[in-house]
């Protein structure tokens, strides 16, 4: 291939977009998640969401906690199929313990903030964010507003 790498495609399924909203995000991290296979189903058509998702530490594992995905075929579920059961997240020990000191710092949180497929493989990147005040979303807000605006009078 003469030397050149050859570009691995992401196909995006959920997208947290509240996260930049409501948090600064300071670092992302990309992880592997442990699914049953009516979950991998039920992701790839699109059937998830992250709204008030988050990441958290819990006995040296990652856990994604209230992620929903609905079942892929309801009939064909198990009866104790929970929908936002908590999800382990799958990354290497020196990537856990950095995010163990990092998280304890105040104020910062873990966000998720998509779901995409990499290689066939279902991923989760999420972040570590600092939450933001109420001063600093209006401050945006206006910011964005300003350049609409601008941008409809010049152009």
């Amino acid at each position: 291939m003469n030397g050149m790498k050859k570009q691995v495609r992401a196909k995006k399924l959920a997208e947290n977009r509240r996260a930049y909203y409501d948090y600064q995000i300071l670092e992302t991290y990309e992880a592997g998640l442990v699914l049953r296979g009516y979950e991998v189903k039920a992701i790839k058509t699109g059937h998830v969401s992250l709204k008030g998702s988050y990441v958290m530490i819990k006995d040296g594992q990652v856990y994604l906690i209230n992620a929903v995905i609905p079942p892929y075929q309801p009939a064909n579920t198990p009866d104790n199929y929970d929908p936002e059961r908590n999800r382990r997240l799958l990354l290497k020990k020196s990537e856990i313990n950095s995010l163990i000191g990092k998280s304890k710092q105040k104020g910062l949180t873990l966000v998720p903030l998509r779901l995409y497929t990499k290689r066939g493989k279902i991923k989760i990147e999420f972040a570590l964010g600092r939450g933001k005040r109420k001063i600093d979303k209006r401050e945006l807000i206006k910011k964005r507003e300003v350049e609409r605006e601008i941008k409809r009078l010049g152009g």
